[in-house]
Protein backbone atom coordinates (compact mmCIF):
# COMPACT_ATOMS: atom_id res chain seq x y z
CA UNK A 1 0.00 0.00 0.00
CA UNK A 2 2.50 2.46 0.71
CA UNK A 3 4.43 1.31 -2.19
CA UNK A 4 2.00 2.42 -4.52
CA UNK A 5 1.08 6.11 -2.84
CA UNK A 6 4.91 6.38 -2.99
CA UNK A 7 5.00 5.13 -6.77
CA UNK A 8 1.63 7.18 -7.40
CA UNK A 9 3.55 10.25 -5.94
CA UNK A 10 6.66 10.04 -8.25
CA UNK A 11 4.54 9.69 -10.86
CA UNK A 12 2.76 12.76 -10.04
CA UNK A 13 6.11 14.29 -9.44
CA UNK A 14 7.46 12.93 -12.74
CA UNK A 15 4.62 14.99 -14.70
CA UNK A 16 5.25 18.66 -13.06
CA UNK A 17 8.29 19.07 -15.68
CA UNK A 18 5.61 18.02 -18.38
CA UNK A 19 2.87 20.05 -17.20
CA UNK A 20 5.51 23.17 -16.39
CA UNK A 21 7.05 23.00 -20.24
CA UNK A 22 3.48 22.86 -21.63
CA UNK A 23 2.20 26.25 -19.31
CA UNK A 24 5.46 27.78 -20.86
CA UNK A 25 4.80 26.72 -24.43
CA UNK A 26 1.33 27.79 -24.50
CA UNK A 27 2.31 31.01 -22.79
CA UNK A 28 4.43 31.19 -25.77
CA UNK A 29 2.64 30.22 -27.94
CA UNK A 30 -0.49 32.51 -27.32
CA UNK A 31 1.86 35.43 -26.83
CA UNK A 32 2.69 35.00 -30.45
CA UNK A 33 -0.46 34.27 -31.65
CA UNK A 34 -1.97 37.80 -30.38
CA UNK A 35 1.16 39.87 -31.45
CA UNK A 36 0.35 38.45 -34.51
CA UNK A 37 -2.83 39.33 -34.57
CA UNK A 38 -1.65 42.99 -33.52
CA UNK A 39 0.22 43.36 -36.03
CA UNK A 40 -2.12 42.32 -38.65
CA UNK A 41 -4.70 44.95 -36.91
CA UNK A 42 -1.25 47.66 -37.01
CA UNK A 43 -1.53 46.94 -40.53
CA UNK A 44 -4.71 46.74 -41.80
CA UNK A 45 -5.26 50.38 -39.72
CA UNK A 46 -2.33 51.99 -41.26
CA UNK A 47 -3.11 50.90 -45.12
CA UNK A 48 -7.09 52.27 -44.62
CA UNK A 49 -8.22 53.97 -48.12
CA UNK A 50 -7.81 57.74 -48.07
CA UNK A 51 -10.51 59.57 -48.02
CA UNK A 52 -11.58 60.99 -50.94
CA UNK A 53 -12.87 64.35 -49.26
CA UNK A 54 -11.15 66.48 -47.06
CA UNK A 55 -12.57 70.15 -46.14
CA UNK A 56 -15.09 70.03 -49.31
CA UNK A 57 -12.13 69.42 -51.79
CA UNK A 58 -10.71 66.44 -53.93
CA UNK A 59 -7.57 68.11 -53.83
CA UNK A 60 -7.37 68.93 -50.48
CA UNK A 61 -7.96 64.92 -50.20
CA UNK A 62 -5.09 63.94 -52.74
CA UNK A 63 -2.69 66.33 -50.96
CA UNK A 64 -2.97 65.60 -47.23
CA UNK A 65 -3.66 61.93 -47.88
CA UNK A 66 -1.21 61.03 -50.27
CA UNK A 67 1.12 57.98 -49.28
CA UNK A 68 3.90 60.26 -48.13
CA UNK A 69 1.54 63.03 -46.81
CA UNK A 70 0.62 64.41 -43.24
CA UNK A 71 -3.03 62.17 -43.05
CA UNK A 72 -0.52 58.74 -43.81
CA UNK A 73 2.22 59.42 -41.74
CA UNK A 74 -0.03 60.16 -38.55
CA UNK A 75 -2.34 57.51 -38.54
CA UNK A 76 0.39 54.90 -39.70
CA UNK A 77 2.50 56.40 -36.14
CA UNK A 78 -0.35 56.53 -34.34
CA UNK A 79 -1.32 52.93 -35.35
CA UNK A 80 2.48 51.77 -34.71
CA UNK A 81 2.12 53.17 -31.34
CA UNK A 82 -1.04 51.98 -29.91
CA UNK A 83 -0.17 48.20 -30.99
CA UNK A 84 3.62 48.51 -29.26
CA UNK A 85 1.30 49.50 -26.29
CA UNK A 86 -1.20 46.83 -26.78
CA UNK A 87 1.93 43.97 -27.28
CA UNK A 88 3.37 45.25 -23.58
CA UNK A 89 0.29 45.22 -22.06
CA UNK A 90 -0.67 41.37 -23.34
CA UNK A 91 2.73 40.06 -22.51
CA UNK A 92 2.24 41.25 -19.23
CA UNK A 93 -0.74 39.70 -18.65
CA UNK A 94 0.09 36.10 -20.54
CA UNK A 95 3.65 36.62 -18.72
CA UNK A 96 1.86 36.58 -15.42
CA UNK A 97 -0.61 34.14 -15.67
CA UNK A 98 1.88 31.69 -16.96
CA UNK A 99 4.58 32.28 -14.14
CA UNK A 100 0.88 31.99 -11.61
CA UNK A 101 0.00 28.44 -13.24
CA UNK A 102 3.54 26.84 -12.97
CA UNK A 103 3.73 28.40 -9.28
CA UNK A 104 0.51 26.30 -8.47
CA UNK A 105 2.19 23.19 -10.42
CA UNK A 106 5.12 23.66 -8.00
CA UNK A 107 2.20 23.26 -5.28
CA UNK A 108 2.34 26.69 -3.59
CA UNK A 109 -0.02 28.36 -2.15
CA UNK A 110 -1.14 31.41 -4.56
CA UNK A 111 -3.46 33.19 -1.68
CA UNK A 112 -0.42 34.99 0.44
CA UNK A 113 0.95 35.50 -3.34
CA UNK A 114 -2.30 36.90 -4.72
CA UNK A 115 -3.38 39.10 -1.57
CA UNK A 116 0.33 40.36 -1.31
CA UNK A 117 0.33 41.45 -4.90
CA UNK A 118 -3.40 42.75 -4.37
CA UNK A 119 -1.70 44.97 -0.96
CA UNK A 120 1.53 45.83 -3.53
CA UNK A 121 -0.83 47.09 -5.94
CA UNK A 122 -2.68 49.55 -3.99
CA UNK A 123 0.42 51.01 -2.24
CA UNK A 124 1.82 51.49 -5.61
CA UNK A 125 -1.18 52.65 -7.08
CA UNK A 126 -1.40 55.50 -4.41
CA UNK A 127 1.92 56.50 -4.82
CA UNK A 128 2.08 56.37 -8.77
CA UNK A 129 -1.18 57.82 -9.26
CA UNK A 130 0.43 60.54 -10.80
CA UNK A 131 2.40 58.59 -13.02
CA UNK A 132 -0.89 56.35 -14.02
CA UNK A 133 -2.97 59.32 -14.47
CA UNK A 134 0.20 60.96 -17.38
CA UNK A 135 -0.09 57.57 -18.72
CA UNK A 136 -3.94 56.93 -18.97
CA UNK A 137 -4.18 60.43 -20.72
CA UNK A 138 -0.77 59.94 -23.13
CA UNK A 139 -3.11 56.86 -24.25
CA UNK A 140 -6.29 58.65 -24.74
CA UNK A 141 -3.82 61.36 -26.91
CA UNK A 142 -3.19 58.75 -29.12
CA UNK A 143 -6.66 57.25 -29.81
CA UNK A 144 -8.40 60.36 -30.33
CA UNK A 145 -4.89 61.74 -32.22
CA UNK A 146 -5.05 65.27 -30.70
CA UNK A 147 -1.66 66.07 -31.91
CA UNK A 148 1.46 64.73 -33.56
CA UNK A 149 4.80 65.17 -34.06
CA UNK A 150 5.30 68.67 -36.15
CA UNK A 151 1.95 70.22 -34.79
CA UNK A 152 2.31 74.01 -33.91
CA UNK A 153 0.07 73.96 -30.45
CA UNK A 154 -1.14 76.00 -27.51
CA UNK A 155 -1.23 73.48 -24.24
CA UNK A 156 -1.73 76.75 -21.84
CA UNK A 157 1.67 76.34 -20.23
CA UNK A 158 3.19 76.55 -23.26
CA UNK A 159 3.00 77.11 -27.28
CA UNK A 160 5.52 75.52 -30.17
CA UNK A 161 5.93 72.68 -32.19
CA UNK A 162 6.06 69.24 -30.92
CA UNK A 163 9.51 67.55 -31.35
CA UNK A 164 8.26 64.56 -29.16
CA UNK A 165 5.35 62.47 -27.91
CA UNK A 166 4.82 60.04 -25.86
CA UNK A 167 2.26 58.25 -22.81
CA UNK A 168 4.08 60.50 -20.04
CA UNK A 169 5.44 63.57 -21.74
CA UNK A 170 4.93 65.56 -24.59
CA UNK A 171 8.36 67.38 -25.55
CA UNK A 172 7.27 71.13 -26.82
CA UNK A 173 9.67 73.72 -28.67
CA UNK A 174 8.38 77.55 -28.17
CA UNK A 175 9.25 80.53 -30.35
CA UNK A 176 12.32 80.72 -27.79
CA UNK A 177 14.22 77.49 -29.06
CA UNK A 178 12.77 76.83 -25.18
CA UNK A 179 12.10 72.76 -24.83
CA UNK A 180 9.14 72.24 -22.74
CA UNK A 181 8.43 68.92 -21.01
CA UNK A 182 5.14 68.65 -20.64
CA UNK A 183 3.29 65.81 -18.57
CA UNK A 184 0.63 64.20 -20.27
CA UNK A 185 -1.73 64.14 -16.86
CA UNK A 186 -1.24 68.23 -16.62
CA UNK A 187 -2.28 68.81 -19.94
CA UNK A 188 -6.13 70.45 -19.66
CA UNK A 189 -6.72 72.19 -22.87
CA UNK A 190 -4.76 71.78 -26.35
CA UNK A 191 -5.25 73.89 -29.41
CA UNK A 192 -3.77 72.55 -32.20
CA UNK A 193 -3.01 75.36 -34.97
CA UNK A 194 -1.81 72.72 -38.14
CA UNK A 195 -3.99 69.66 -38.14
CA UNK A 196 -4.57 68.78 -41.30
CA UNK A 197 -4.30 71.99 -42.38
CA UNK A 198 -3.36 75.34 -41.71
CA UNK A 199 -5.55 78.91 -41.97
CA UNK A 200 -3.78 81.76 -44.02
CA UNK A 201 -4.99 85.46 -42.74
CA UNK A 202 -3.40 88.37 -44.93
CA UNK A 203 -4.51 91.96 -44.06
CA UNK A 204 -3.38 94.05 -47.07
CA UNK A 205 -3.62 98.00 -46.26
CA UNK A 206 -3.83 100.25 -49.20
CA UNK A 207 -4.49 104.16 -49.94
CA UNK A 208 -7.75 105.29 -48.67
CA UNK A 209 -8.86 106.77 -52.03
CA UNK A 210 -7.53 103.58 -53.88
CA UNK A 211 -10.21 101.83 -56.21
CA UNK A 212 -11.42 98.64 -53.87
CA UNK A 213 -12.74 96.18 -56.96
CA UNK A 214 -9.74 97.45 -58.93
CA UNK A 215 -7.32 96.65 -56.10
CA UNK A 216 -9.01 93.27 -54.97
CA UNK A 217 -9.07 91.95 -58.58
CA UNK A 218 -5.42 92.40 -58.91
CA UNK A 219 -4.76 90.74 -55.47
CA UNK A 220 -6.88 87.56 -56.26
CA UNK A 221 -5.39 87.32 -59.69
CA UNK A 222 -2.18 87.22 -58.10
CA UNK A 223 -3.23 84.89 -55.71
CA UNK A 224 -4.17 82.59 -58.09
CA UNK A 225 -1.38 82.45 -60.28
CA UNK A 226 0.56 81.83 -57.07
CA UNK A 227 -1.76 78.88 -56.66
CA UNK A 228 -1.23 77.54 -59.77
CA UNK A 229 2.48 77.49 -59.64
CA UNK A 230 4.38 73.68 -59.57
CA UNK A 231 6.35 75.37 -56.57
CA UNK A 232 3.41 76.35 -54.99
CA UNK A 233 0.38 73.89 -55.79
CA UNK A 234 1.28 71.43 -53.06
CA UNK A 235 1.46 74.17 -50.34
CA UNK A 236 -2.03 75.56 -50.92
CA UNK A 237 -5.28 73.96 -50.37
CA UNK A 238 -7.22 76.62 -51.01
CA UNK A 239 -6.51 79.65 -53.16
CA UNK A 240 -6.33 82.86 -51.01
CA UNK A 241 -8.85 85.25 -51.70
CA UNK A 242 -9.85 88.48 -50.26
CA UNK A 243 -13.52 88.46 -48.23
CA UNK A 244 -13.90 92.28 -48.02
CA UNK A 245 -12.90 95.07 -46.50
CA UNK A 246 -11.35 94.43 -42.37
CA UNK A 247 -10.88 98.23 -41.07
CA UNK A 248 -11.37 101.51 -42.52
CA UNK A 249 -9.33 104.81 -40.91
CA UNK A 250 -8.60 108.28 -42.07
CA UNK A 251 -5.30 106.61 -44.14
CA UNK A 252 -6.14 103.70 -45.53
CA UNK A 253 -8.78 100.79 -46.45
CA UNK A 254 -7.14 97.18 -45.14
CA UNK A 255 -8.41 94.34 -47.14
CA UNK A 256 -8.72 91.00 -45.57
CA UNK A 257 -7.35 87.91 -47.82
CA UNK A 258 -8.27 84.12 -46.52
CA UNK A 259 -6.98 80.65 -47.72
CA UNK A 260 -6.16 77.25 -46.51
CA UNK A 261 -2.47 75.17 -46.42
CA UNK A 262 -0.84 72.21 -45.46
CA UNK A 263 -0.20 71.99 -41.95
CA UNK A 264 2.27 75.20 -41.43
CA UNK A 265 3.12 76.15 -44.68
CA UNK A 266 0.74 80.02 -44.33
CA UNK A 267 3.85 81.43 -43.18
CA UNK A 268 5.73 80.76 -46.66
CA UNK A 269 2.72 81.28 -48.60
CA UNK A 270 2.31 84.75 -46.78
CA UNK A 271 5.25 86.24 -47.13
CA UNK A 272 5.66 85.48 -50.79
CA UNK A 273 1.95 87.07 -51.37
CA UNK A 274 3.45 90.18 -49.58
CA UNK A 275 6.71 90.17 -51.96
CA UNK A 276 4.76 89.75 -54.98
CA UNK A 277 1.70 92.22 -54.23
CA UNK A 278 4.75 94.98 -53.13
CA UNK A 279 5.95 94.56 -56.80
CA UNK A 280 3.09 95.08 -58.43
CA UNK A 281 1.41 97.79 -55.76
CA UNK A 282 4.78 99.33 -57.10
CA UNK A 283 4.67 98.61 -61.08
CA UNK A 284 0.48 99.54 -60.84
CA UNK A 285 1.15 102.87 -59.15
CA UNK A 286 -1.25 101.75 -55.78
CA UNK A 287 -0.36 103.90 -52.77
CA UNK A 288 0.01 102.12 -49.38
CA UNK A 289 0.39 104.58 -46.97
CA UNK A 290 3.06 104.31 -44.67
CA UNK A 291 3.79 105.69 -40.94
CA UNK A 292 4.06 109.55 -40.83
CA UNK A 293 7.22 110.42 -38.27
CA UNK A 294 7.09 113.43 -36.34
CA UNK A 295 9.14 116.12 -38.42
CA UNK A 296 9.41 113.44 -41.36
CA UNK A 297 6.32 113.79 -43.31
CA UNK A 298 5.57 111.76 -46.26
CA UNK A 299 4.23 108.44 -47.30
CA UNK A 300 6.17 105.61 -49.04
CA UNK A 301 4.67 102.26 -50.88
CA UNK A 302 4.57 99.00 -49.04
CA UNK A 303 2.68 95.99 -47.98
Amino acid sequence: MNLALTWDRFTELADVPAHIALLIVLGVAARFGLNRLIDRVVGTTAGLPKPKNILGSQKAAALISNPGGLYHERRVQRAHALGSLLKSISSAVIFGVTFLMVLQQLQYNLAPIIASAGVVGVAVGFGAQNLVKDFISGVFMLLEDQYGVGDVIDMGQATGTVEGVGLRVTRLRDGDGVLWHVRNGEIVRVGNKSQGWSSLVLDVSVAYDEDVAQVEELINDTARTLSGEDEWRDRILEAPHVVGIEEVNGAALTLRMIGKTRPNEHFGVQRELRLRLKALFDAKGIRVPAPIWPGQPGQAAGV
